[in-house]
């Protein structure tokens, strides 16, 4: 299939206002996949006009038309399912079973909203003291400018706008740069649906910091949603606070992994290979650091790298490929340093652990042991194919351990005791456990984290709430 590769502003496909372009790599080839316009400063503001003039219909529009534009896409996404998991694997370099699960995953955001879209529900009550009804209606916040990365080109997209237009909001999506094809075929994919022009807008651009800045500068814009890194989710932080812009902010991870001696070690292997090798580890849910009671410490060790030693590593679009690349140059620099960083301190390799040579931007799938608590390859998300492993030995010292970070996305528990699975779910500071689980992620699930890794949630109803306002009216009959 063609997929488009301009700005999609206002229901139109339009060269960037200065002409430039984004080269777009293949991962596993270090090749030129495509080139994508450079959106602007002007273009960003172009795209916040677009989206202002599109609200007040949009948000006038019945809730069961809104729902029924996201299930049409729904379904468009997946009659094309094998072709854009195809193009997720080209411009991210992930291996296709991952591309799959990805396509499905995003596709579902759009089914969950378009049946949350028509339970945007306010109260009525009685206030306490007698004199009048509080009446509260949710309404749509208004434009919100949605900012997403590139390890989950489709999942991310959809994740944000599903609630964005089932709440009866307009939106413009700035895309990652390394990833910005995925989003523009799922804004052609919602135009077919029937999304009036300028309810969705899709702006890739290489200009992130001045042309974001400059639509949350426009009073028009009243919500921010993103996912990325910490670092650059501080610095809007400081640039919405400007504007008193509503924010969402699903930000870096540093997740890590119990397993206890009374876990069930095939279960908890199988866990550990999702949660750690889910696209490759470049997942803010990765498993990031894994702490193994003494007890079964070598065993786990052993099996976990047997595993992962077996994985078959090649460019994502072999359908026998398990492992793809990193998705560019910088992160396989940045696995490297970190390994070869554990290795100096007394970590032990028990598989993998030396960077490939020839072509791609490939890292194999490497687990350590023996790695000491302090190591910096466990204060930093390492977001490849590595498994770091600290022995510890009891509950007291491997709370202490996981808590230990300034992140709390997910935590990931495995004990053969549900009683102590839930105490220790409790005391782990992050927003989501797996408890003898090696997923979370899952539509109808309030997402999200706490500490340095976010504020709000995505998914579930309360993915529709950030998309809303309250708002109280004081009325006696």
């Amino acid at each position: 299939m063609k997929y488009p590769e301009e700005l999609f502003i206002g229901g139109e496909w339009r060269e960037a206002s200065d002409g430039t372009r984004i080269t777009v790599l293949d991962p596993a080839t270090e090749q030129t996949l495509a080139t994508v316009a450079n959106g602007t400063v002007q273009d960003g503001l172009a795209a916040v006009d677009a989206a202002a003039a599109a609200l007040p219909a949009w948000a006038a529009t019945a809730p069961r038309a809104r729902a029924d534009v996201l299930h049409r896409a729904f379904e468009l996404m997946h009659e094309r399912a094998d072709e854009l998991a195809a193009l997720i694997v080209r411009e991210n370099g992930k291996a296709l079973p991952d591309a799959k699960g990805e396509l499905n995953y995003a596709a579902e955001f759009f089914r969950w909203y378009a049946e949350e879209a028509v339970r945007v529900a306010g109260t009525v009550q009685t206030a306490p003291g007698g004199a009048n009804r509080i009446v509260v209606l949710r309404q749509p916040i208004g434009v919100s400018v949605l900012v997403t990365p590139w390890n989950f080109p489709a999942a991310m997209a959809t994740r944000k706008i599903g609630p964005a237009l089932a709440a009866g909001c307009t939106v413009i999506l700035k895309p990652a740069s390394e990833t910005p094809l995925t989003a523009l075929a799922i804004a052609a994919i919602l135009e077919e649906a029937g999304a009036p022009a300028g309810t969705v807008n899709v702006l890739p651009s290489t200009r992130s910091g001045a042309v974001v800045s400059a639509m949350l500068a426009d009073p028009r814009v009243r919500k921010l949603s993103f996912t990325g890194s910490t670092e650059v989710g501080r610095t809007l932080l400081a640039t919405a606070a400007q504007s008193v812009v509503s924010t969402s902010m699903e930000l870096g991870g540093n997740a890590p992994f119990l397993v206890f001696d009374d876990a069930d070690l095939d279960a908890a292997i199988e866990g550990a290979m999702i949660a750690k090798m889910r696209n490759g580890g470049q997942a803010c849910t990765a498993a990031n650091r894994f702490f193994v009671q003494r007890g079964v410490a070598d065993e786990f060790g052993r099996r976990l790298a047997e595993r992962m030693g077996a994985l078959r590593v090649g460019p994502g679009a072999d359908p026998a490929v398990e492992l793809g690349p990193l998705v560019n140059a910088a992160a396989v620099d940045k696995v490297s340093e970190l390994v070869e960083s554990a290795v100096s301190v007394g970590a032990r390799t028990l598989i993998g652990g030396e960077r490939p040579d020839g072509t791609g931007f490939y890292y194999p799938a490497t687990v350590l042991a023996d790695v000491p608590a302090d190591a910096a390859i466990l204060d930093e998300e390492i977001f490849g194919p590595v498994a770091p492993i600290v022995v510890f030995d009891d509950v007291a010292e491997a709370v202490r351990l996981a808590n230990d970070t300034e992140h709390g996305l997910v935590s990931y528990v495995y004990t053969g005791d549900l009683a102590r699975g839930l105490r220790v779910s409790e005391a782990l500071e992050s927003g989501m456990v797996g408890l003898n689980r090696g997923l979370v992620s899952e539509p109808a699930a309030p997402f999200g984290g706490v500490k340095q890794s976010g504020l709000g949630r995505e998914g579930g109803h309360e993915g529709l709430l950030e998309y809303t306002e309250s708002k109280y009216v004081a009325v006696s009959w």
